[in-house]
């Protein structure tokens, strides 16, 4: 069984261009019920924002929405992982960097988003079937 990122990762990406308003942005981020946009600057992907990033740097700071852009407030650069990875890759860097979601990329281009929670899905089945071929070579074989 495959336990690849491109096997488990959402393929339904929602972004924004970078010059685009908080406001806007928020408003996007509200339609899509994802919690996270990937910020585009000509096309490609430059950063990530999600709604903590509302919450901690406009809303807490009392900044106005509308008269800032959206690539102020994003994480940049942006972490990701390749679709060949495996699962445990991904839950490495999303540890390190101390993130929930990392978007799936390769030579600069976007191919979906994997969660931890996700990851989390897949962990008990991922031991389970670890533990199956480490028993299964680790036995003699009977003749």
């Amino acid at each position: 069984m495959s336990y690849l990122v491109k096997d488990y990762m959402d393929k339904d990406v929602p972004t924004v261009d970078g010059s685009t308003s908080v406001t806007e942005a928020a408003q996007r981020i509200s339609k899509t019920g994802k919690g996270f946009l990937i910020v585009l600057e000509e096309g490609k992907p430059q950063g990530i924002v999600t709604e903590k990033d509302f919450v901690e740097k406009i809303v807490a700071k009392e900044l106005d929405p509308a008269k800032i852009l959206i690539k102020k407030i994003m994480s940049s650069p942006l972490i990701t992982v390749d679709p060949d990875e495996n699962l445990l890759k991904a839950s490495e860097i999303m540890q390190k960097h101390d993130i929930r979601r990392i978007p799936v990329t390769k030579d600069n281009i976007i191919y979906g988003v994997i969660t931890a929670s996700k990851i989390a899905q897949r962990c008990g089945e991922y031991v389970d079937q670890s533990l199956r071929d480490i028993m299964k070579w680790a036995l003699p074989i009977s003749l």
